[in-house]
C-alpha cells in the first residue's frame, strides 16, 4: 500500500511540471496614450487589454500592437 501511494504521489508530480500549454507572452513593451496609467492587463487569444486607473478598458491587437478600442467603465448609481 506505501508504494501503491508512493507511484501514486510520483505520478502526481512528474503530471504536475509537464505542460502542454506555454505561458502567453505579452510584448517588450506596450505604449499607452500619454494620459493612462495601467492598473491591470488581461489576454485573450490575440488581443490584450488594459486597465487603467482612470476607468478604461484598453484592447489591443497582440499581434501588431495597435490598439482596437477603448471602453469606458460608468460609474453606478
Amino acid at each position: 500500500m506505501i508504494v501503491g501511494v508512493l507511484v501514486i504521489v510520483g505520478l502526481l508530480v512528474t503530471r504536475l511540471q509537464q505542460s502542454d500549454t506555454a505561458a502567453p507572452s505579452l510584448p517588450d513593451e506596450i505604449t499607452l496614450p500619454e494620459d493612462a496609467t495601467a492598473r491591470a492587463v488581461t489576454m485573450g487569444d490575440d488581443w490584450y487589454a488594459v486597465v487603467t486607473t482612470d476607468d478604461r478598458i484598453l484592447i489591443f491587437d497582440r499581434a501588431s500592437g495597435e490598439q482596437r478600442q477603448t471602453v469606458t467603465i460608468e460609474a453606478r448609481d
